[in-house]
């Protein structure tokens, strides 16, 4: 892992880096240690990138102290884009502005993006891992040090946050993942997720729009009822898509609260 730029506001320091050529984005108090700091993974819906989750993660880190990191998807950001990348985005395009729910061939990739993407979340985690237990970044331009403890004080709980794109990513990474403790589902009813939402046991909070034009409310309530977790709470609101209301947001940050302890500075 290496850090390519800093900057910060308002107490909340934003980093850029990259991991074995996948770009991200981590938030934490400004001047704070890492090791043992709460951890919130934020993931991006489909055609957005990393800087999309940035009002979260920077709410999550002023308010709770916690740390946030968001990662550009495949072919998302400054990810290169396939053929089949390039289709895929214009087709959510079209069908959020035709209000219509998505094809089978873009559930296909979804699950394709959200295979190559779990690895990728994993390998920042052991990242960070590492930089808490004092191991610096790789040198590279801009600064390269993060703050932080002693070492071997490791990584705090980790949650997960992710919406539509970010849950086709999060359920197989919460079933991969033995270190998260809590995720933030929704937007998403494809086919291809309920056999791993079944495997998922950490506590959900499940958002629905019960008038999404992309996922219809069957495939969503579907999904929902699929997952194992045995504590699980379904969210649901009228209006589309990107019509999710802004208490939805407040409520996802008090139930991370229940397992994310808060964090001092």
């Amino acid at each position: 892992m290496h850090f390519t730029s800093e900057s910060g506001s308002d107490g909340v320091s934003e980093r850029r880096f990259v991991v074995d050529g996948v770009p991200g984005l981590l938030w934490q108090p400004d001047g704070s240690p890492l090791g043992g700091r709460p951890l919130v993974l934020l993931g991006h819906g489909g055609g957005q990138d990393k800087s999309g989750p940035r009002e979260r993660a920077r709410r999550c880190a002023a308010r709770y102290g916690w740390a946030a990191v968001a990662l550009d998807a495949p072919g998302h950001g400054e990810r290169a884009r396939t053929a089949q990348d390039e289709r895929f985005a214009t087709e959510i395009g079209e069908l959020l502005a035709a209000g219509r729910p998505i094809s089978a061939w873009v559930a296909r990739h979804t699950a394709a993006l959200a295979e190559r993407a779990v690895p990728e979340w994993r390998a920042v985690l052991d990242a960070l891992e590492g930089l808490t237990a004092g191991e610096g970044p790789t040198a590279g331009e801009g600064p390269t040090a993060l703050e932080g403890p002693a070492a071997g004080e490791g990584l705090g709980p980790v949650g997960y946050w992710g919406l539509s794109l970010g849950t086709a990513i999060g359920i197989p990474l919460a079933v991969a993942e033995p270190r998260l403790v809590a995720a933030v589902f929704g937007l998403a009813g494809h086919a291809t997720l309920l056999e791993p939402a079944a495997r998922v046991v950490v506590p959900v909070e499940f958002v629905l729009q019960w008038d999404d034009e992309l996922q219809p409310r069957e495939a969503a309530l579907a999904l929902y009822g699929a997952l194992g977790s045995r504590e699980k709470s379904l969210h649901a609101n009228p209006g589309g898509h990107l019509a999710v209301p802004d208490f939805e947001l407040a409520s996802a940050e008090r139930f991370l609260a229940r397992y994310l302890p808060r964090a001092a500075g």
